[in-house]
């Protein structure tokens, strides 16, 4: 094995062991958060993930793995097995966590033995002593040969300051490969089942994540850094999202809720829906929980190679019930047929939601669109645009200085909404359009002093 510098520039520090010895809670207590999914139930993390973090200035990324059981002959715990070893392969060093309570089993031991011939430190670390006096307990994993195997206690923290201390000065040894520009985040959301593993292995080349037959493999938001056309991506695949209450108190409901954070945090959501069901119901609520959390949208219809469905059809109950009118692309994460074109449309749309409009031409364009279809009238009083200004960026936010906003009717917003995507190619771009009442002048001091709107 060879290390290699991580994802983001980071070095890489692979946590690996047999199932259930607390390496998600070890990640989550050496990194200070819960960002890895953890649950009494064996077998709950199968592919890996990488999580970042710092201990006295040193940044590095901790990639928790799948538990390991060689005894273990089914495809899934292959597939968790290979997803293992490929962290052990890629990881600047090791830890191999022990359940101490346990004591020593054959699975430590035959991993152990695929340890010793590593070209990377390799550190045991001896979990659940959760008391001082039970650190007796790690002296039996002596016999693994992997050296001095380190006592802790990764629900209760117990010298767990001594590990990150570790951590660190063998991170900083590590030179680290730079990243050079901003990463664009692509989140691949969408129903159970509907091939978003499977699409993220064809944009990688590799089987980066597990894909199964088997409904609710992926149970983690696990973020993969690659490029295309030397643009550095940072592409995360999510759990299936399904109703909340259809899975309270299971592991899928955390699993969910981090494929909801998921979606807030990126640039982009590629809605993943399958084309031998079309577009259900279900796919519609998952692009409109995108377009809620601020990311551009972007609908894959993947499956392409065994099912068709009428692409006119979807498209336009996409126009008609999705807000953004996100844009549509026919895949197949199986034959690669258009794979690359979804990439690059998904990092142009992470682009158009980002850019800044100027001033001048949105204001040209206001009044084209005014002298088109003039505003509203109420009672007797017509509605009356004055100024537009971009004032946000990444979702794009506009403030339009109005006479009344009493007098804007819902159809009208939702026309001039419309008319600015059209003009400015923001089809799956969340736009945010803040009316503002203008100020008259007001008399002070027997002068008149013109104040500025506030912007909303």
């Amino acid at each position: 094995m060879s290390g290699a510098g991580a994802a983001g520039g980071l070095p890489r520090i692979a946590v690996v062991g047999f199932p259930n010895v607390g390496k998600s809670t070890l990640v989550n207590r050496l990194a200070g958060g819960r960002e890895a999914v953890v649950h009494p139930e064996p077998g709950v993390t199968r592919d890996r993930k990488e999580i970042e973090c710092e201990w006295n200035g040193v940044r590095f990324a901790l990639v928790d793995t799948g538990g390991v059981d060689m005894a273990a002959g089914d495809s899934l715990s292959a597939a968790v097995q290979r997803q293992a070893r490929e962290a052990m392969a890629s990881a600047d060093a090791v830890l191999l966590v022990v359940d101490a309570r346990a004591g020593l089993r054959a699975g430590d031991a035959e991993l152990a033995s695929l340890l010793r011939g590593a070209e990377v430190p390799v550190l045991v670390v001896a979990n659940k002593i959760d008391r001082p006096a039970d650190a007796h307990l790690a002296a039996e994993f002596h016999k693994l040969g992997l050296g001095e195997p380190r006592p802790v206690s990764a629900a209760h923290g117990y010298d767990s300051g001594d590990l990150l201390d570790a951590l660190a000065e063998l991170a900083a040894s590590v030179e680290a490969a730079p990243v050079e520009g901003d990463a664009v985040r692509l989140a691949i959301i969408g129903r159970p089942n509907v091939g978003k593993s499977s699409l993220l292995n064809a944009f990688l080349g590799a089987e980066r994540v597990i894909v199964s037959e088997e409904a609710g493999t992926t149970r983690d938001a696990i973020d993969t850094v690659a490029a295309i056309d030397g643009r550095p991506l940072i592409l995360v695949d999510t759990a299936g999202l399904r109703r909340r209450w259809k899975i309270a108190g299971t592991v899928a409901y955390y699993a969910q809720l981090r494929s909801e954070r998921a979606a807030e945090r990126a640039d982009v959501a590629i809605v993943v829906c399958d084309a031998s069901e079309g577009l259900t119901t279900e796919d519609l609520r998952v692009a409109e929980l995108a377009m809620r959390s601020g990311c551009a949208t972007l609908v894959a219809l993947n499956k392409w190679d065994v099912a068709r469905a009428d692409l006119e059809d979807v498209r336009a109950r996409l126009q008609r019930r999705v807000r953004l009118r996100p844009p549509l692309i026919a895949c197949s994460a199986k034959t690669g047929r258009a794979v690359p074109d979804l990439l690059r449309a998904a990092v142009a749309l992470a682009d158009r939601r980002a850019e800044r409009i100027p001033t001048p031409a949105l204001n040209r364009f206001l009044a084209d669109v005014v002298a088109v279809t003039p505003p509203p009238a109420k009672r007797g009083r017509r509605l009356r645009l004055y100024y537009i200004a971009q004032i946000e960026t990444a979702p794009p936010r506009f403030a339009v200085q109005v006479n009344d906003r009493r007098l804007i009717s819902r159809d009208w917003a939702y026309h001039l909404e419309n008319r600015l995507r059209e003009a400015y190619s923001l089809d799956g771009v969340p736009l945010i359009i803040d009316y503002v009442p203008r100020k008259r002048r007001q008399k002070r001091g027997g002068r008149a002093r013109k104040r500025s709107a506030p912007r909303g």
